[in-house]
């Protein structure tokens, strides 16, 4: 774009820590491209630290739960009308709300009455559960920017403008970690064979799965004496809730606060939670073995709803079943122990799709974004 370019005024929304990692890439490159712009809207500190003057604290839109959000409803919808009329009166040549549907996707809805361009940044999972949600997404959005390929033929299927970006973490992560370096960061022997244990990151996951990826884990000792396991804590109070699931047992694990990335570059293999960090496990190109379970009554209700074959990335992206997952019942220290020992023999089935993967997904997202955020903006 030229130098003359007239000022460019353009409205963020994220709510949680990954979407303002996302946002501040996104306003990065969209400030490469173009001279005069200005921010607007809510983020975390990497977004302000790009421009952005947060319209209240990104914190108080990082709600999860149910019942949680029902305690905060009142606030919620308070602060979307006092930022739905400060974004009306601003007049933003465009607004993206990244992630935060629940939150987001309204707003973006009345944006557009009101003739704001409006983009979403990170898809809903409408293509595995409440798949009706497409049709307000239809409604509320000028274009849908999806990180996943599977994402965006769902959405050209169902006529929503749609441009695949990729996935930042694609970039960030290299194409082949450095296992030793990390070992020798994390005072891990370079000759042990290494599990890395990754039940989750909130309280529940771990309620839930902590104490059984740590039963497979003395279950995998018996057949491999020499093993370690590696375990990266979300947070001070999920390393606390793992030291106690931990007491009384006598297993070679190595705690970590956070450096989630560093115990995947680490690993031989990995134990894991269906959820983002399977991603993160894949872009690693560590094989892997995913668990979950949820409420009884939980699960008899999304068995009915999710639409989805799979429920983890890996499996998703490459559109068949690559990575096992064991899901409730079938989750047990003996079963997963017994999947995840011949993984460690030889995973090179799964690494080989997992490298394929990445470098389709390498596009370098924020450029992807921004190029197809200004190109929307030059359509009026």
């Amino acid at each position: 774009m030229q130098p003359t370019a007239r000022k460019l005024r353009v409205a963020l929304v994220a709510g949680e820590a990954s979407g303002d990692i996302l946002g501040s890439g996104l306003m990065q490159a969209l400030k490469q491209r173009h001279p005069d712009i200005e921010f607007i809207g809510v983020g975390g500190p990497r977004m302000q630290a790009e421009g952005l003057p947060s319209h209240f604290p990104m914190e108080r839109l990082a709600v999860m739960g149910l019942v949680e959000v029902l305690g905060r409803l009142r606030e919620l919808l308070r602060r979307r009308k006092d930022l739905m009329k400060m974004l009306i009166a601003a007049k933003p040549d465009v607004f993206i709300g990244i992630d935060a549907p629940d939150f987001n996707l309204t707003l973006e809805l009345k944006l557009r009455r009101a003739g704001i361009r409006t983009v979403h940044y990170v898809s809903p999972s409408v293509w595995a559960w409440r798949q009706k949600r497409v049709l307000k997404i239809k409604q509320a959005c000028d274009l849908m920017l999806a990180l996943f390929p599977f994402e965006a033929r769902f959405y050209e299927e169902h006529a929503v403008p749609v441009r695949f970006v990729g996935h930042p973490l694609a970039n960030t992560i290299p194409l082949e970690a450095d296992r030793a370096g990390a070992r020798e960061r994390l005072g891990l022997p370079q000759d042990a064979s290494v599990v890395a244990l990754l039940p989750g990151s909130r309280g529940g996951e771990v309620g839930k799965l902590g104490a059984l990826f740590l039963d497979t884990a003395q279950r995998l000792l018996q057949d491999r004496p020499g093993l370690r396991f590696v375990l990266p804590c979300a947070s001070p109070e999920r390393r606390v809730q793992v030291e106690e699931m931990l007491a009384g047992r006598d297993l070679p694990v190595l705690l970590l606060d956070g450096a989630s990335h560093e115990a995947l570059a680490a690993c031989d293999a990995v134990l894991i939670a269906s959820g983002t960090a399977t991603l993160e496990a894949l872009l690693y190109k560590r094989p892997m073995v995913v668990a979950y379970k949820v409420a009884p009554m939980t699960y008899r209700i999304l068995r009915h709803l999710v639409k989805s074959p799979y429920i983890s990335l890996p499996n998703l992206l490459a559109g068949r079943l690559l990575v096992p997952e064991l899901i409730q019942d079938a989750a047990t220290p003996e079963s997963l122990a017994a999947t995840l020992l011949p993984l460690l023999d030889d995973g090179s089935v799964q690494t080989q799709s997992f490298d394929a993967i990445h470098r389709a997904l390498r596009q370098d997202a924020s450029a992807q974004a921004a190029d197809a955020v200004l190109a929307l903006v030059e359509k009026r």
